[in-house]
């Protein structure tokens, strides 16, 4: 359909949204795949593979780049573009696809506000941040932690984080038109700080992490 979103990062970057009505042909018509990107693409299936080639178009679409770099996955499954010191995230829910590019370390996440996060606050949300959290804003206040620690989560990239006991979001005040706040990842010797950025879209928020 389009570009929903778009707007740049402070002192350098992009993210951006778009909305996925297209068949599979409109974005492969569109951009010209690596041989590591088809042998990627083969074994996925349906949604999966819209997502992934609606991922690949817009991240090629936001770069402004004349000719296209292959988008590959490291050996934890990490998205990153090949011959590019620019940091990538990817994020997909409903019909809705985000990406995230800085030359910072950098995670993304949209997710469609859903009362099931009122149930599974408890395996993410710690006793520090639930005391923060008002009761008439509750279910907001989740998807941005949620999405805090899961752009934290991507930005690290090597995956086995405890979210309840590795990550955790300072205070903040929920602002729907956005509003920036903090985030720490703590495992062993590894301390990473996080500068977080939340908005609301409709039924969706959106939040992405940049290393500090």
């Amino acid at each position: 359909m389009s570009l929903i979103f778009q707007s740049n990062l402070h002192p350098a970057g992009v993210y951006g949204i778009w909305q996925v009505t297209e068949n599979d042909n409109y974005f492969l018509e569109k951009i010209n795949l690596y041989p590591a990107e088809m042998e990627e693409l083969k074994i996925l299936k349906a949604r999966k593979r819209t997502e992934w080639l609606s991922s690949r178009y817009l991240l090629h679409k936001l770069s402004e780049r004349a000719i296209r770099g292959a988008c590959l996955k490291d050996k934890y499954g990490k998205p990153y573009l090949e011959n590019s010191n620019y940091f990538i995230s990817i994020s997909h829910t409903a019909d809705l696809t985000a990406i995230i590019g800085s030359p910072h370390l950098v995670g993304i996440d949209i997710q469609l506000i859903v009362p099931k996060i009122l149930r599974i606050a408890p395996k993410f949300v710690n006793v520090k941040e639930k005391a923060f959290i008002p009761s008439e804003d509750e279910i907001y206040y989740l998807h941005a932690i949620w999405g805090a620690k899961e752009s934290i989560y991507k930005a690290y990239g090597k995956k086995e984080l405890d979210f309840l006991k590795d990550i955790e979001v300072l205070p903040f005040i929920f602002d729907s038109n956005g509003f920036f706040f903090q985030g720490s990842l703590k495992k062993g010797d590894i301390v990473q700080n996080f500068t977080l950025f939340c908005r609301q879209f409709d039924q969706i928020i959106l939040v992405y992490a940049i290393k500090i």
